[in-house]
């Protein structure tokens, strides 16, 4: 089996650089670092100019799609530079679930402007003192009228400073438990009775808590049937647990084969001389080439219509792992100068080494804890019981 790109998927693969080169400048990764939202409404929409938005979805101005081996190499470049494209990719999530079980209204209003990069949307699913259990839901809506009225607070709204609207997941039955009676809304976020209040990560990353009294919000903002809110998360799910991170374990360890092949003391020696060197690049470089294999395997299951569960959760499982690993063991060859900071004019690599390492840290919560992954391969492909 051949695994190579073809000359014309090559050659977007270039046109993809060429375009991160111009909008994509220092200047702009700088201002991503310091605030930690990664997200600028300029870049996204630039892709959105391209069609590079949700590039495999079929569009009504005629626009042909890309195939899924550019789709990949998209995402692939994307991911590998760190794009601000976080808040886009949330949104197409939502645009998703829109396009398949939203209204006509709902659809007319949100899916153009997504696929435009002029409206961001933010996930408001997990609450506090939940952890990882999504469907342990206290956030309530309540029938007013032609209405409703929401109480109640997530926790990890990442972009709910930034975004147009959050998807929230409520209760709409009290007297449920569990996965029923959950109906999901798209909440405008200029609506009375929010607060978005920031935290940050040990990443680097800001996310938010959000808390919503007495929103009071018409039914047309309703996403699906009442009760059935579960059915909507699943399908927005789905795309956040197949997300690559494989990206992201090749540029730590291309980060650190560029240390190791230069000069360090001025004689001529460099780290990559050393055995120990290269034994650890070389564990690192094979994690990394078994992580992009199988962010390709997810991608080619996506283009032939078969859901990749299980296969999306073990690419995203290892690869966050493996940046763990990375991380660890070759932040500890470097040693002490790997831990300098961006902004340290004495950083080696100006401070990415440090900045993969935490990043590394929050990588295996994103897109669903690694226990949650555990339990869908367990589930899913091992047919065990839940843990």
């Amino acid at each position: 089996m051949d695994f190579e790109h073809d000359p014309a998927t090559e050659a977007f693969r270039a046109e993809v650089r060429a375009f991160l080169a111009e909008h994509l400048p220092p200047e702009l990764e700088d201002h991503l670092y310091a605030t930690g939202a990664y997200h600028d409404d300029d870049f996204v929409r630039s892709l959105g100019a391209r069609n590079w938005i949700a590039p495999e979805w079929e569009r009504e101005d005629g626009q042909v799609p890309l195939d899924h081996m550019r789709v990949h190499v998209l995402t692939e470049e994307l991911t590998r530079v760190e794009a601000p494209i976080h808040a886009s990719a949330t949104s197409v999530m939502v645009a998703r679930v829109i396009r398949a079980i939203g209204s006509d209204w709902l659809r007319d209003l949100v899916v153009p402007a997504v696929l435009r990069g002029e409206t961001t949307i933010a996930l408001g699913l997990s609450e506090p003192e939940a952890g990882s259990d999504v469907a342990a839901v206290r956030t309530r809506a309540r029938r007013a009228g032609d209405g409703w009225v929401i109480d109640g607070q997530k926790m990890f709204t990442t972009s709910g400073h930034l975004a147009d609207y959050v998807f929230l997941l409520t209760r709409t039955d009290p007297g449920s438990e569990r996965h029923r009676g959950l109906t999901t809304f798209l909440v405008p976020t200029d609506s009375a009775g929010i607060e978005v209040q920031p935290v940050h990560t040990v990443s680097g990353e800001r996310t938010n808590i959000t808390f919503y009294g007495e929103v009071r919000l018409d039914d047309r903002w309703r996403i699906g049937e009442v009760g059935q809110g579960w059915g909507a998360l699943m399908l927005a799910m789905q795309e956040e647990h197949s997300a690559p991170f494989g990206p992201h374990l090749d540029r730590f360890v291309g980060l650190v084969e560029e240390w190791a092949a230069a000069e360090e003391d001025g004689t001529g020696a460099r780290p990559l001389d050393r055995d120990e060197v290269r034994q650890r690049l070389v564990r690192a470089a094979t994690d990394r080439e078994v992580g992009l294999l199988l962010d390709a395997r997810v991608s080619w299951m996506e283009a032939n219509g078969e859901p990749p569960v299980a296969e999306g959760s073990m690419t995203k499982l290892f690869n966050t792992e493996a940046l763990v690993r990375a991380a660890e063991d070759l932040l500890a060859l470097m040693g002490p100068d790997g831990l300098r900071t961006r902004g340290d004019a004495t950083a080696v690599l100006g401070g990415r080494i440090e900045q993969a390492m935490r990043f590394s840290i929050g990588a295996t919560i994103q897109a669903g804890t690694s226990e949650i992954h555990r339990n869908i391969i367990a589930n899913f492909r091992c047919r065990l019981p839940r843990g």
